[in-house]
């Protein structure tokens, strides 16, 4: 408990390791660090995320009370442990608690975002409502994370031509129809005509002014979750080279591509931007963390790579942190 407040990252991981074998044990002791507000907010995060392991339902009320927590480190650990209840006895507590902080437009983005990731794992009739709300949010990257489930229901016409038309430079120019058209008939499309199409994308959305270029980058992550899908890494390139240029957390479908298909090439830029998300100030059970962290063992573990690879040496030079939790 008390390496929880180590500056240490390294230290902290251990332990938050330790108490989640410890389990159901720590759960009080735990929840109590939770909702300390005295505490320093390094620890309260980790105290979190081991109650997120343990996955005891006593901890959905510490959980439920950081939501309102002024350290979005907290709020955003206290989000992603009430989602492992959303399914449990108590999931209509955390679902009332969630669509709150989706549909608050008090709350800073990145909490709001969180919020609505962590109900992406709802079935759609539940989340219809909500995301039909959002669509008119005055965030693009709130109207970007409600459409695609929000717009996905209505058939087009003819989505396989759709995507055809686009892969020769004819985009629609709502990126809302292309997420559904990709939705609706990707599977079907051959291969090479989809990695042209996720380069049109990449054009349309460098020439969009920066208020509309996460809608168009959420659609380009979809295109590449369905080329990886289908196991194919004709546009790995691209999705590698999004992860060395991010400033910020991109859409998680394009961590979906990596996790599925991503090799050791991709290693290097996966815990580059790791890195920089802890330098940030980032949560240490940030979302995009968490699925960085996820894509590095699965790579790893699909390729067989071990300590000894070259590219695993540089890493633990240059970016040892991942190794902590991406082993």
């Amino acid at each position: 408990m008390a390496d929880l407040a180590s500056e240490g990252a390294a230290k902290r991981e251990a332990a938050v390791a330790r108490l989640i074998v410890i389990g159901t044990r720590a759960v009080e002791r735990l929840a109590a660090l939770a909702g300390d507000f005295g505490a320093r907010s390094l620890a309260r995060v980790a105290a979190l995320r081991a109650l997120e392991g343990i996955a005891d339902v006593r901890a959905l009320h510490a959980a439920l009370q950081a939501f309102d927590d002024p350290d979005p480190g907290v709020a955003s650990a206290a989000i992603c442990l009430a989602r492992v209840f959303l399914r449990g006895p108590r999931g209509v507590a955390a679902l009332d608690r969630l669509t709150t902080v989706a549909l608050d437009r008090r709350r800073v983005e990145p909490i709001r975002l969180a919020a609505i990731r962590a109900l992406g794992d709802l079935g759609p009739s539940t989340l219809k409502p909500l995301f039909e709300i959002l669509q008119e949010d005055p965030s693009s990257q709130i109207r970007a994370l409600a459409q695609p489930r929000g717009s996905a229901t209505a058939p087009l016409a003819d989505p396989k031509r759709q995507l055809a038309n686009a892969a020769e430079g004819e985009l629609p120019d709502d990126p809302a129809v292309v997420r559904r058209a990709i939705a609706q008939g990707a599977d079907t499309l051959a291969l090479p005509v989809l990695h042209r199409f996720i380069e049109r994308i990449r054009e349309r959305e460098g020439s969009e002014p920066a208020s509309r270029r996460a809608e168009w980058m959420t659609a380009r992550a979809a295109a590449h979750a369905a080329l990886a899908k289908r196991g194919s890494r004709l546009a790995l390139y691209d999705a590698r080279e999004a992860l060395e240029t991010a400033t910020s957390p991109l859409p998680v479908e394009f961590l979906a591509a990596l996790t599925a298909v991503g090799d050791v090439r991709c290693l290097e830029a996966i815990a580059a931007a790791y890195a920089r998300a802890l330098g940030s100030g980032r949560a240490r059970d940030d979302w995009w963390r968490r699925h960085l962290a996820d894509a590095f063992r699965a790579i790893v573990g699909r390729e067989r790579i071990t300590r000894r690879h070259g590219v695993m040496k540089k890493i633990e030079k240059r970016w040892p942190e991942i190794l902590v939790t991406g082993r």
